[in-house]
């Protein structure tokens, strides 16, 4: 529990307020007995108002003993709550302690509980003086008196270490056999608690305390903070040491004065004040027992080294030798070294997964670098390749590419090629395992070359699950069932508490532990807390900790550190060997076209290419037109929708492609779903949301459902459809439920991915053209070439509707219906002179001449709506002797003046288009416009 954390003191127990009188019940009584006594003059009566006294009494003998009673009960309560504050206190307090205890250890300490050795020092050495009072990170919340006296009794906590900065100075002053113990303690209490490469002992104070011989008054390590040691000719900066006679003035410049007042007691003088404390002082005696055992330990315990090559690691001859091979019994590496040599993991019998963890700097990416290069100087890529994640920049694992050894990197700069990738390694699960059977064995060990070993090495193991957190699942399958497999895991995080979930962690018994910031994440990973104590400075950089199953404690050694010329000494003697298999397939091309595909022997349309990772293939996706009902797909402007309906439909030659022309797309689907065409073998339509949108309403709606019929009546007839559309809105949703696929393209919008019916996590704004999903699956679909583009232009392929002819008059009576009168007559004047053309005026009527006329000669009557239903009687004569013709413009006069109930073939307003009323009743759509008639 955290010391910090504000403890609830116990607030005063407080009497309890008086029960108040019953004043009114006892003068009721009282009034009722005068009454009686009033009417019935009878004594008695007065006995019964003497009741009101006796309960008034009554009630003040029971409140007082209420009163009394919850009194004592309250200062039982308070008592247990102060007995249970003070057992927390008392716990925290020694907790506390003995936490400062072990950060600061005096000599003592050192002894009792040796404390792991710092390797360097960045010019700071912190130096505990003696044990004594300190403030309390204890904090107290409550009022009263006791809670006063409580708070300022536990302000400060006793018998912990007083420390000071050795930099700043310290000079022991008193008699001179104390001040000698006093200051022998000191130099020993550094000399424990720092590796003898640390710290340098200097001076003529060293012989003057008998410890001469101690390794740090030896060695000269370039990187050690030296401790000069004597008297006041010392120097006046620097880390220091000085003795002074009691009342002596000390040296200059020295900022902390131990003043030894009686044997094991002492005041400490400091910028911070004067604090009294206690004191060690050994003899030399004890000091030269001491300074033996720091002497062997230094001879038999050599320092860990402050940097380490591969080379040194693993031995010059194996790093300059190639890959010789070690079988698939074992992955043992060298990953660096201690003070006894060099700290070999294996794999295998150490693993079958690792654990490393460490912050950022701490040497992390080092040590898999290392780890990578090293097995790959030992086994050849036949017997273990890898797969390489890094989701910390893409860059770590970069050089490793040439190595044969290495079949795939994922990085966190391709999103979905990362996913893709780790979604392959079930598939790589399943193939081993089907491979195993094949040959009849239980694990990879019985193998004997059948299969080589897989390493999965991931940098940054929490980042890879942030950005794709249902690949846990994937990690923890592999743990499980990765030995008997060889497959193996290295994830690398800054830390393990809340990222590897237990079920993965359980099966990853190899680890090691650079530096972490937090003790709970070294206690989880190490079983100690030693790697959040490793130093944070260069120095510190690549020191770790490993435990194996087999280790009863971790052990420290330096990572060993892979140079560049190293590394290309490990790729040149690999050069020729097979580049390991990789797990997965490449990335699907960013262009496809059909001339980089084996077309297939039967009629199948090429449609694309498949990416299916589960199965670590990528297969020929196609369409047997006549057979498969057909597909739509959703893209936004530039995602290929209309190239790959080009290329489709450039693979059959009598395909039908619908153009874009309105009067062409009504004319083909209207003929197709009346049985006026025969169904085409491939149907494609591009942009059906444009084509709706090219349509009046009435005219849109009766498309779609010609669209829908033919839809659901092609599978009968041999025909496929292909349809496209820029969005899903709720009329193209209604066409989608009728076929029996949809390919996703890039959309505009997220919003508009999923309303196509997109996965949430399968949008991706820079997808490139043709690439589509279909389902859970990734598709390149095909694209034409320039030549394809030529083969099959924008207009209908093989689709082409019956074009509206120039109209010529049938009957020398013509009624003609336009909206604008006037110009129509201009534009029929031209074509068969002005004489034959009369406009129908407001107000006056034409007059036919009666009785039969030439039939070479011609009349076209023009008027509006409202003029011909002035002039119905003329009207009705045309109808039934001459021909009408209706101007496209004029379209609802189709149903109000001609009587024509179903929907005419549509025509384009305003274009010179027109209908003409056949024989059997049904419009016929013709050009009016032409050149001029001779």
């Amino acid at each position: 529990m955290d010391p910090a954390e504000t403890i609830v003191l116990p607030n005063p127990a407080s009497a309890p307020p008086r029960a108040p009188l019953p004043l009114l019940a006892a003068i009721v009584p009282v009034a009722s007995g005068v009454v009686l006594f009033a009417v019935t003059r009878s004594p008695l009566s007065l006995c019964f108002a003497a009741l009101g006294p006796v309960m008034i009494l009554a009630s003040f003998l029971d409140g007082m003993r209420q009163r009394r009673r919850a009194t004592r009960l309250a200062a039982v309560d308070e008592a247990a709550a102060w007995e249970r504050v003070e057992e927390i206190v008392a716990a925290r307090t020694e907790a506390e302690r003995a936490r400062q205890l072990r950060a600061a250890p005096d000599l003592r300490g050192c002894l009792s509980d040796p404390p792991l050795r710092r390797g360097a020092l960045s010019g700071e050495a912190e130096l505990t003086v003696g044990r004594g009072h300190g403030p309390s990170p204890l904090r107290f919340s409550g009022t009263g008196d006791r809670a006063d006296v409580f708070r300022a009794q536990h302000g400060t906590l006793a018998g912990v270490p007083l420390t000071v900065a050795v930099t700043a100075g310290v000079c022991v002053r008193g008699p001179a056999p104390l001040a000698l113990a006093v200051a022998r303690a000191m130099v020993l209490q550094l000399c424990l608690r720092h590796a003898p490469g640390a710290i340098r002992l200097e001076g003529d104070g060293i012989a003057r305390l008998g410890i001469a011989g101690l390794p740090q008054a030896q060695r000269r390590g370039p990187e050690a903070l030296v401790v000069h040691v004597g008297d006041r000719r010392t120097a006046s900066t620097g880390a220091r040491l000085a003795l002074a006679a009691p009342g002596a003035a000390p040296p200059a410049g020295y900022e902390a004065v131990i003043d030894i007042v009686e044997p094991g007691a002492a005041e400490v003088r400091s910028p911070l004040g004067v604090r009294t404390c206690a004191v060690e002082g050994i003899s030399q005696d004890q000091a030269d027992a001491l300074v033996a055992a720091l002497i062997g330990a230094a001879e038999g315990d050599a320092q860990i080294p402050a940097a380490v090559s591969l080379q040194d690691a693993l031995g010059a001859d194996i790093v300059s030798a190639p890959g010789s091979g070690g079988g698939t019994d074992g992955l043992s590496i060298a990953l660096g070294r201690d003070a006894h040599g060099p700290v070999a993991v294996d794999l295998v019998a150490d693993g079958p997964h690792a654990l490393v963890t460490g912050v950022t700097g701490a040497g992390k990416s080092e040590l898999l670098v290392s780890w990578v290069t090293g097995l790959a100087a030992i086994h050849p890529a036949s017997e273990v390749s890898f797969v390489l994640a890094d989701f910390k920049g893409g860059t770590a694992f970069e050089p490793l590419r040439a190595l044969p050894h290495v079949a795939a990197v994922i990085t966190d700069l391709d999103a979905g090629g990362a996913e893709r990738g780790v979604r392959s390694l079930r598939a790589e699960l399943r193939r081993r395992e089907q491979i195993l059977a094949e040959h009849g064995l239980r694990s990879i060990a019985e193998a004997g070359g059948v299969l080589g070993r897989l390493v999965i090495v991931v940098d940054e193991f929490a980042a890879l699950l942030q950005e794709h957190p249902d690949l846990a699942a994937v990690f923890t399958d592999i743990a499980a069932r990765g030995r008997a497999l060889g497959m193996h895991l290295i994830l690398g995080t800054q830390r393990a508490t809340g990222v590897v979930r237990d079920a993965l962690a359980t099966n990853c018994p190899l680890r090691i532990a650079l530096r972490v910031t937090d003790p709970a994440d070294s206690r989880a990973m190490i079983g100690t807390e030693a790697a959040a104590m490793l130093p944070g400075d260069a120095a510190g950089r690549g020191l770790a900790l490993v435990r194996r199953p087999k280790d009863d404690v971790p052990a420290m050694f330096r990572v060993a550190r892979t140079a560049s010329d190293e590394l290309r000494t490990v790729i040149e003697r690999s050069r020729g060997q097979d580049r390991a298999r990789s797990p997965w397939q490449p990335p699907l091309p960013r262009r496809l076209e059909l001339s980089q595909l084996a077309v297939p022997e039967d009629d199948a349309i090429v449609v694309g290419i498949a990416d299916e990772p589960e199965r670590q293939q990528q297969t020929l996706r196609t369409l047997r037109p006549g057979r498969d009902r057909g597909l739509i797909v959703f893209g936004g402007p530039g995602s290929g929708k209309s190239s790959m309906l080009r290329a489709l439909s450039a693979q059959v030659p009598a395909a039908v492609r619908l153009p874009q022309d309105p009067e062409q797309a009504w004319s083909i689907v209207d003929e197709i779903a009346d049985g006026r065409r025969p169904m085409p073998p491939l149907l494609a339509v591009d942009d059906v949301d444009r084509h709706l949108a090219a349509f009046p309403i009435e005219y849109s709606g009766a498309w779609l459902e010609r669209l829908q019929r033919v839809i659901r009546t092609a599978g009968e007839h041999g025909c496929t459809v292909l349809l496209s559309a820029a969005r899903c809105s709720g009329q193209i949703s209604g066409l989608a439920e009728l076929l029996p696929a949809r390919a996703i393209l890039r959309t505009s919008s997220r919003t508009e991915h999923l309303a196509a019916g997109g996965e949430p996590s399968g949008f991706d704004p820079e997808r490139p053209p043709g690439r589509a999903s279909i389902g859970a699956v990734e598709v390149q679909f095909v694209l034409p070439t320039a030549e394809d583009a030529a083969a099959v232009p924008d207009d209908a392929r093989g689709g082409t509707a019956v074009l509206p002819v120039l109209w010529e008059p049938r009957e020398p009576l013509v009624g003609v219906v336009s909206a604008s009168p006037a110009r129509t007559a201009e534009t029929l004047a031209g074509r068969f002179g002005a004489g034959a053309v009369q406009v129908l005026a407001d107000g006056a009527p034409v007059m036919l001449a009666e009785g039969p006329r030439a039939t070479d000669e011609l009349r076209m009557i023009v008027g509006d709506a409202d003029s011909w239903q002035r002039q119905y009687a003329l009207w009705q004569r045309i109808a039934r002797t001459g021909e009408v013709l209706v101007l496209a413009e004029a379209a609802r006069e189709l149903r109000t003046l001609v009587g024509v109930r179903e929907i005419a073939p549509y025509a384009t307003p305003f274009a010179g288009r027109a209908w003409t009323i056949d024989a059997d009743g049904r419009p016929s759509r013709v050009i009016l416009h032409g050149p001029p008639r001779d």
